[in-house]
């Protein structure tokens, strides 16, 4: 392994949810460089729904919380140390983390679908640890090079706008599209604003909170519903993008797409709805799920970098690593948006 002049510590601050509603701080080794990996100070960190969702119910469906876990997922941080594998000028780099590893020889992954993959490790998904700590390993080749130009704020938020791009490319979005999205949540505005760099010339997006869909006025949307007094059925989409998972929005969303239409799921919901199935039938609409993202880290980089999605201000509050369990809260402030981790303080 290579190192930096300066070593890192053999120990780390650990963020570890212990129980649903508990995080304690904690010392913890600093994690072991493979051939292939390279271990990163963590700079920054974005809480997710998904950690939200862990930490308030200790599960997300079939993912439980048996044991101690570090939540966090969305992460950037300076390369330290390089595994044997690993060519050493790298670090000192900067860098974006595509939080997952695959196996890279099932039959998913040598298709290039490896966020299908069956024996995939994620960050913060049990029992595989993530971010909220002061360093982390990951495989060279997913800790994307980060623009000079870009904070580390917003190299952490890559992965939230990941699910943007593979929501977008999934709904097939091209110069001309029309497109719905439910839900004015950071997704929701992120997924905006990649909708308009993908070319679509109207974003609606739907949210019955005024706040919100105020802000992502000023984020991509070119016009805003109130899905509580507007009627969102009639509005005649190419394609609808839940990033809400609120069955009424889901079922209205469906309704406004007009034929062979895409619908995209993206936000978490019930395990079961109804769905209207003689729209779907008669009108040939397309309906696929997200699941995480393959190969967008450089095309998030890019649209950034280019000032074409903007995440800095997206962030209504920062939190050190002591204070996880605040940041794990900050969503019940009506004002909210966006709640970053920051290890060194």
């Amino acid at each position: 392994m290579t190192e930096t002049s300066a070593a890192p510590p053999k120990t780390m601050r650990a963020s570890v949810l212990t129980g649903a509603g508990s995080v304690m701080l904690e010392q913890r080794p600093v994690p072991a460089v493979a051939a292939d990996e390279v271990l990163i100070k963590v700079s920054a960190v974005g809480v997710c729904g998904s950690d939200v969702h862990y930490y308030r119910e200790g599960r997300i469906g079939d993912f439980v919380v048996d044991s101690p876990l570090v939540l966090g997922h969305e992460a950037a941080g300076t390369i330290v140390a390089a595994g044997a594998g690993v060519d050493p000028a790298r670090i000192g780099r900067r860098v974006a983390i595509e939080p997952q590893r695959p196996c890279r020889v099932c039959a998913q992954c040598k298709a290039g679908r490896y966020n299908l993959c069956p024996d995939m490790q994620f960050y913060a998904t049990p029992p595989i640890d993530g971010a909220f700590c002061e360093y982390v390993t990951i495989q060279a080749d997913f800790a994307h090079a980060v623009p000079d130009s870009v904070s580390d704020e917003a190299a952490a938020l890559f992965e939230p706008l990941s699910v943007g791009i593979w929501a977008c490319r999934k709904a097939k979005l091209t110069a001309g599209s029309r497109v719905l999205i439910a839900g004015a949540g950071p997704i929701g505005v992120i997924t905006a604003q990649t909708a308009r760099a993908f070319g679509a010339t109207e974003v609606i997006v739907s949210d019955p909170v005024p706040e919100r869909r105020d802000f992502v006025s000023r984020f991509g949307a070119t016009q805003v519903v109130d899905p509580r007094t507007e009627d969102v059925t009639s509005l005649a989409v190419d394609a609808f993008i839940d990033a809400s998972g609120a069955t009424p929005a889901l079922v209205s969303g469906i309704r406004a797409v007009r034929g062979a239409g895409t619908v995209v799921l993206v936000g978490m919901g019930a395990d079961e709805i109804a769905l209207p199935i003689p729209v779907i039938q008669n009108r040939e609409l397309v309906i696929t799920g997200v699941f995480r993202y393959t190969g967008t880290w450089p095309t998030a980089a890019g649209l950034v970098e280019s000032g074409q999605v903007r995440l800095d201000e997206l962030v209504t509050a920062r939190y050190g690593l002591a204070a996880v369990g605040a940041a794990l809260r900050a969503d019940e402030q009506p004002d909210s948006l966006k709640t970053i981790v920051l290890p060194a303080e």
